[in-house]
């Protein structure tokens, strides 16, 4: 039966105008972001650095709905003792938690991974559901290269995703649902159209299992990759080319009952992930609320501007507020190029 309050929670998350923070870094991926600005990784840096970005209230209450969190974050407090947890509460953002526990090869692959956590995790989403988490993230991914994807992999991956998926609806927590198919594996030279192929075959097995494991619909979230290129691919397609080949692939193969499409960002630079959300857009009316959950694309100019020194924290702010702003207006389909240029 159909959660109104899982539903309402979904809604939010993806209402007109705003989308979701994922800062979800693991302390692997916050090094390798840290070391461009040869910051040491601790807890402190860790937590000053989303201090910062919690702490940058018009960015926050104007443009961001939702923030996925680790669990060291979902519990830590800012430098002066404030719950992060309240520091969103002020300007009424949801917090998320991903709960998987990362990806690791898949048993007779060089190729393919498999993302595990799934022991406990019943109990863990029961304490992170106490605590005031609202929304779940777990991630699956899918490489293209010569021998992969196999049948295998994509179905392993999306049984995994839908487990997960009725386990989070099952403690009252929104699941996000994150089939990512590449763009940055390697060898990352695949073309746009076997990209859209893969990404289709990858959608149609995750909502098969979906509906096998008895997912409510109308209370998840779809958070995937766009129909590109690879990375090290030579003819790159047109904002408008990538844009139309994502919403067919979506329109055919994604139920309308879903309130809300978070797109992650993939490999693409900032500016990239926001022409192209905003030419998904101006396609519509779409049968969902298209939007973006990015964690990079939203966060390099301020890490940069920021760089581990509390007199930038202004800088880094204002950084942040314009990369969220512009993401806000591509979520209506109104962003233009003029505007980051001009900033």
């Amino acid at each position: 039966m159909p959660s109104p309050s899982l539903n309402a929670i979904a809604k939010k998350l993806v209402e007109k105008g705003k989308g979701i923070l994922a800062a979800d870094e693991s302390e692997g991926t916050i090094a390798k972001r840290f070391a461009a600005i040869e910051l040491p990784v601790t807890l402190e840096t860790r937590r000053d650095y989303r201090e910062m970005l919690f702490r940058s209230t018009g960015a926050m209450r104007d443009y961001i709905s939702g923030v996925i969190l680790t669990e060291e974050t979902l519990l830590q407090s800012a430098a002066d003792g404030t719950p992060f947890r309240a520091l969103l509460a002020d300007v009424d953002c949801i917090p998320g938690i991903k709960v998987d526990r990362g990806t690791f090869t898949m048993p007779g692959s060089a190729d393919e991974k498999i993302t595990e956590g799934l022991d406990g995790l019943r109990q863990r989403l029961k304490h992170y559901a106490d605590v005031g988490a609202g929304f779940a993230k777990w991630r699956g991914v899918i490489a293209i290269t010569p021998n992969a994807p196999t049948r295998n992999g994509i179905r392993a991956n999306a049984h995994v995703l839908a487990r997960y998926a009725a386990l989070c609806q099952e403690a009252g927590i929104v699941p996000v649902v994150e089939p990512e198919v590449l763009a940055d594996g390697e060898p990352g030279d695949h073309s746009i159209d076997r990209c859209a192929e893969v990404t289709a075959e990858t959608l149609d097995a995750v909502f098969s299992e979906l509906r096998l494991a008895g997912v409510d619909f109308s209370g998840m979230l779809l958070k995937p990759n766009m129909v590109l290129s690879g990375v090290r691919r030579r003819e790159r397609p047109s904002v408008e080319e990538v844009a139309r080949r994502t919403v067919k692939v979506l329109r055919d193969h994604v139920p309308s009952t879903v309130p809300g499409i978070a797109f992650l960002s993939g490999g693409q630079s900032d500016e990239e992930a926001t022409a192209h959300l905003s030419a998904i857009n101006q396609l519509g009316p779409l049968p969902w609320s298209v939007t973006f959950s990015y964690g990079r694309a939203l966060q390099t100019a301020a890490l940069l501007a920021w760089n581990g020194d509390a007199r930038n924290i202004a800088k880094a702010q204002a950084a942040f507020t314009h990369r969220a702003r512009m993401n806000a207006l591509a979520a209506t389909g109104e962003y233009r190029s003029e505007l980051d240029i001009a900033a």
